[in-house]
């Protein structure tokens, strides 16, 4: 039963819940961590682990893309980003960069903020930029020449435009994302972009988000998405805006839409994908087990030597040219980077979760008895 509180006379809400405050609940079998499959099916594509890096430059180089397919995962490439912009890339993200890394060396928060802002706006020069559609092919190719899958995002509002380069460059899965996305996105003096149309008339499979909510996410499934994803990453830019859900009950409700969906059609099973609040090996485990097929990691990625912006992170939002949402911030990683193998698959020192993340998902699975993660969606959970 969905638990409402008034919040004021005539005002109520529901209370939802974050994966801070549920828990896994072993049951009286454990098994061996080697045991556990933490592999991922996604249309004919098989992954060996369930992990998507989100599509941002300060993670998803070419090379970072190639090198998280070397390590059974999936690495993003923004079609909007830096990458498709200037031919120059390395150079372009190492000026945000360096502005978001002296933060580390502020004493007063005036000049942390004063930090913040300047990179802001020059990650917001730079995007300034058109895409230049030969680069981007270039940058997309590379990938696909290294032999991985290749995973392309775009933002609704130029996905008509986009979708077709990307798509003849070689990406093999499309993603549709943004901070807020619905099935029919409508603008001002433009053609809406009517997700049920345009998708049918794509050859690639297309995940899009993100969604809160059932409804929303019934009708994205309803327009032939084959995976939705859950929230609006790791810098809350959704926040900004005043809109948002807490992961776990965001994630149990689109699962939820989606088991309807699956009866609604006779068997079309709809992956989800958990993008938010996802900082620890542990909220990977929680986010699957609250029914995520995959999870999107962005910030703890960073730490990777890998990652373009080294050490320093920040999200797709964070450029938009009116209204960025999610600052430029160093993660503490520029001193500790290490190889996106480690980060992901270990070994590991750091006691906390941050890296080792495959590792410690296969641990909590085991823990609780389960050896691959489309049964550990049924682990019981327990609200702190």
């Amino acid at each position: 039963m969905r638990d409402y509180v008034e919040i004021g006379i005539g005002r109520e809400a529901r209370r939802a819940y974050s994966l801070n405050d549920v828990s896994l609940v072993p049951s009286r079998r454990t098994r061996s961590s080697s045991d556990v499959d933490t592999s991922w099916n996604f249309d004919a594509y098989t992954f060996d682990i369930p992990v998507l890096s989100h599509p941002t430059d300060a993670l998803a180089s070419p090379e970072f893309a190639i090198e998280m397919g070397r390590n059974g995962g999936l690495g993003v490439l923004n079609a909007e980003g830096l990458l498709a912009r200037h031919a120059s890339f390395e150079e372009a993200v190492a000026r945000v960069a360096g502005i978001g890394a002296a933060e580390e060396n502020f004493a007063r928060v005036d000049e942390v903020l004063s930090g913040r802002a300047a990179a802001t706006k020059t990650l917001q020069q730079l995007h300034a930029a058109p895409v230049d559609p030969d680069l981007l092919s270039e940058r997309i190719a590379q990938v696909r020449d290294a032999g991985v899958t290749v995973g392309v995002r775009v933002s609704p509002q130029n996905a008509r435009d986009l979708a077709p380069c990307v798509i003849k460059a070689g990406a093999e899965i499309l993603f549709i994302h943004g901070t807020l996305i619905s099935a029919e996105h409508v603008q001002s003096g433009g053609e809406p972009l009517n997700l049920k149309e345009f998708i049918g008339s794509l050859e690639v499979p297309v995940i899009a988000g993100g969604v809160y909510d059932y409804t929303t996410a019934t009708h994205l499934m309803r327009s032939g998405a084959a995976g939705i994803i859950v929230g609006a990453g790791n810098t809350n830019s959704a926040q900004a805006l005043g809109l948002g859900v807490p992961m776990a009950t965001a994630i149990s409700d689109v699962a939820a839409a989606r088991r309807e969906y699956l009866d609604e059609t006779g068997g079309r099973y709809v992956h989800v994908i958990a993008d938010g609040e996802i900082r620890t090996s542990g909220d990977i485990a929680k986010a699957i087990a609250c029914g995520a097929d995959a999870v999107m990691v962005g910030r703890p990625l960073a730490a990777a030597e890998e990652a373009a912006g080294h050490g320093v992170y920040w999200e797709a939002a964070s450029a938009h040219p009116r209204f960025p949402r999610g600052s430029v911030e160093p993660t503490g990683y520029a001193s500790e980077r290490q190889p996106l193998a480690s980060v992901l698959h270990g070994p590991a020192t750091d006691p906390y979760g941050t890296t080792n993340l495959v590792g410690g998902l296969r641990r909590a699975m085991a823990k609780c008895g389960y050896t691959d993660t489309k049964s550990f969606q049924k682990v019981s959970l327990a609200v702190r």
